[in-house]
Parts: structure tokens; C-alpha cells; sequence
């Protein structure tokens, strides 16, 4: 048989043989402890204690492998995963880079947290250019980058990171294993949040890992072990059960996707419009050449949080949520966040509803929202005046496009 598409990979991911009378995906297994044997005690390959042992995790964790090419470990939250990975890899005197336009709570980490460590961080855009490698122990892409959309080369950075030794992380989020397989591209590691696009459904928190390093996935399960940042078995469940719609929810979204940008980079109300699959985009070219598939996320700036507030008020369709990736049509003004971005910057997130009713609902919206009608709400005067959430005390080569902050 040739290799399965991804649908159908999707629906058969980390399932079970069949065996006549049971379901196709069992439910949850709800335990804390589980029975021993009165005189050995606990025996290796059987479950002991949930919290290192879980069937239900085990199946999930098999999936998201399967659809990422590579061993998989699940965890309580997207920033529970990275900050495993963080912990566990650095150490005092040890450099890491991250990105500088992504994950606003990575960066906000690198400052409480990893500083203290004596650690020192490297911040540097998604787009580049990127500081030399040599002497770095870890480099954490976002691509595209949340919320901006921006891309990088994995493989490019890949290539530099092996050079130097580097342990590259991708942070695969927004794309989705189906939208791109950084290890495919040279990545040691994958970290995601599968709370967003991946489960899709807006009901459950969850994060991962994957690689195909074996004495990294043990250090990071060790890690996992002694710190209990693991999911419940039935968020576990929900996750794996809405696995199997994921490349029909990705395909409506992304379409959907694409029209908003079409329709948005069309109008001369609106600036700034990014989607990666969008002709034209600064990152396009990049992302036609490493991923699968377009995301279902779209950014663009208004102008004003009143604006926002406005168009968000003149939307039927359009709910104002944070977090991307649900069955329905979100949007969230990231500077009220602390995202260092403009305050009339949206992060559009597209459902799966029928393309032509949000064109519908986002274009009347905006027809009654224009740029010198400001709406009767709350100003967000600090987001307005950039107080967001930004490394004050940052130090280095603007001109090189990327800064430091050492521990």
C-alpha cells in the first residue's frame, strides 16, 4: 500500500488493533494508582502510578507522533512543554535564542526565569537575520511566528545549528504537523500547543514534544516525571478523538483563510495585512517551500483599539476571543496582552464556517467601523502608548536585528 494520505492518517493515528466488542478509540482511564503485585511491587511496562503511567496519554502521544515523525511527549499546556525544554536543556552559562516576534509568555520566561538562571538570551526575529550559532546550546524557532506570521528557512537553520552544534527546537503551533514537519527539515525537536489548531475544538489545554533524539525525549520524560506537568486522561481523550477531523478542520480553515486576506489586502482601510499563502507577503516564498499547507490565521492592523472595538461590536460571526485555531471565527487584539505590537493590531483566527458568510460578516463590520469613527468603549490608552510587555533593559546590535539579554 503507498503511504497514507493525511486524512486518513489523521483518523488512524495511535489507535489500537481492532479487536471484536471494543471501541475503535477506548475511553478515558481514569487512575491515580493502579494494582501491583503483592510481592514484586511495581513492574516495568505496566502502570504504577498516573502520574508517569496513563494508557489514555500513551495513545495520544502515539498519534501526534505518527503525524509528526517523531517520539512524543504530552503536556498540561504549550508553555508547560516549552518551559520542559527550556529547563531541562539549559544551564547556567549556557546561551539560548528566541524569537523575538513570537510567543509573547516565552519571552516574558526568558526574563523572570531564565535570566536568574544565568542564562543568556539571544532575541531575534523570525524573518532574521539570526546572530551567530557558534557557542549557543539551544535556538527556538516560531514559524510562522505568533502573532505576526512571519516565516523562517528551518532548514537553512537547521544546517547552521548542526554546524555548531545547536540543539534546534521549531516551534510548530500555528502550522500544525499537517502544515509542516520541522523534522523532516533538520529540527531536533518539536514543541507545540495542541490546545489550538491541532485539537481544534477550544475546550482543552495541552502542549508537546516531539523528536526523534532518544536521550533528549528521556531527559524531558524525566523532567516531566518529577514536575507532574501532564495532561488529564480525558483531555487526553478529548485531544485524540478530535485528531481525526484535524485535515478537514485545517482545509476549511486555511480556504477561509485565504479569502479574509484576499479581502482584507483589498481594502484601503486596513494595513498590514499577513498570511503566509497571501502572493506578495514577505514570507510567502519561504512558506512555499517548507510548508504542507497555509494556517487558518490571519493578521492585520486597524489602526486603534477603538477600531478593533468597533468592528468587533458590527460582527454577528465573528467572536472576540483569544487563543486560534477553534470551529469558530475568532479575533483578538494582541495588545491588550502585552504583545509588543501596534494597538490596533488583530490576530484573525478562521472556523470552519462557510467562507462567504465571514467575507460577509468581516466586510459590514468594517464598512460601519471606519478609521474617523472611533466606538463608544473602552480605550486602551497604555496599549496605545506601547506599554506593552517588553525587555526594557535590552542591550545589543539593532542594526543587526537582534538583541541579548545576559544572565
Amino acid at each position: 500500500m503507498s503511504e497514507l494520505r493525511d486524512g486518513t492518517r489523521c483518523v488512524q493515528a495511535g489507535l489500537p488493533a481492532p479487536a471484536p466488542g471494543e471501541p475503535f478509540l477506548p475511553g478515558p482511564v481514569f487512575a491515580a494508582p493502579y494494582h501491583l503485585d503483592p510481592a514484586t511491587g511495581p513492574i516495568p511496562g505496566r502502570d504504577g502510578y498516573g502520574r508517569p503511567d496513563n494508557p489514555t496519554r500513551r495513545r495520544l502521544e502515539a498519534a501526534i507522533g505518527e503525524l509528526e515523525g517523531g517520539e512524543c511527549l504530552t503536556f498540561a499546556s504549550g508553555q508547560a512543554a516549552i518551559t520542559a525544554l527550556l529547563l531541562s536543556v539549559l544551564r547556567p552559562g549556557d546561551t539560548v535564542v528566541l524569537p523575538a516576534d513570537g510567543y509573547y509568555t516565552v519571552r516574558a520566561f526568558a526574563r523572570e526565569t531564565l535570566r536568574s538562571r544565568g542564562v543568556a538570551v539571544l532575541l531575534a526575529a523570525t524573518a532574521g537575520p539570526y546572530p551567530p550559532l557558534l557557542g549557543t546550546r539551544l535556538a527556538l524557532l516560531e514559524t510562522p511566528a505568533n502573532p505576526g506570521l512571519d516565516v523562517c528557512d528551518i532548514a537553512e537553520l537547521a544546517t547552521a545549528a548542526e554546524a555548531t552544534g545547536t540543539l534546534l527546537a521549531v516551534d510548530n503551533t500555528t502550522a500544525t504537523p499537517l502544515g509542516q514537519r520541522p523534522l523532516e527539515l533538520g529540527a531536533r525537536v518539536v514543541v507545540a500547543s495542541g490546545t489550538k489548531a491541532l485539537t481544534g475544538h477550544s475546550d482543552l489545554l495541552l502542549g508537546y514534544v516531539a523528536t526523534r533524539d532518544e536521550q533528549l525525549l528521556a531527559t524531558l520524560r524525566q523532567w516531566r516525571d518529577w514536575t507532574g506537568a501532564v495532561p488529564s486522561p480525558f483531555d487526553a481523550w478529548l485531544a485524540h478523538r478530535s485528531l481525526a477531523t484535524l485535515d478537514l478542520r485545517l482545509a476549511r480553515q486555511s480556504a477561509n483563510a485565504a479569502a479574509v486576506a484576499a479581502m482584507l489586502a483589498s481594502r484601503t482601510d486596513v494595513a498590514g495585512v499577513r498570511w503566509p499563502g497571501l502572493p506578495g507577503d514577505p514570507a510567502h516564498t519561504v512558506a512555499l517551500g517548507q510548508m504542507r499547507r497555509m494556517p487558518g490565521v490571519v493578521s492585520f492592523d486597524l489602526g486603534s483599539a477603538d477600531r478593533v472595538t468597533a468592528m468587533l461590536r458590527g460582527c454577528r460571526l465573528v467572536g472576540a476571543a483569544t487563543s486560534f485555531g477553534g470551529l469558530h471565527t475568532t479575533a483578538d487584539r494582541r495588545a491588550q496582552w502585552g504583545d509588543e505590537v501596534p494597538a490596533g493590531f488583530v490576530r484573525l483566527s478562521c472556523g470552519i464556517e462557510d467562507t462567504d458568510d465571514v467575507l460577509d460578516d468581516l466586510s459590514q463590520a468594517l464598512d460601519g467601523a471606519p478609521p474617523d469613527q472611533p466606538a463608544n468603549g473602552s480605550h486602551d490608552a497604555t496599549a496605545e502608548a506601547g506599554e506593552t510587555d517588553n525587555f526594557e533593559d535590552l542591550t545589543g546590535s539593532e542594526q543587526s536585528g537582534w538583541s541579548t539579554e545576559a544572565g
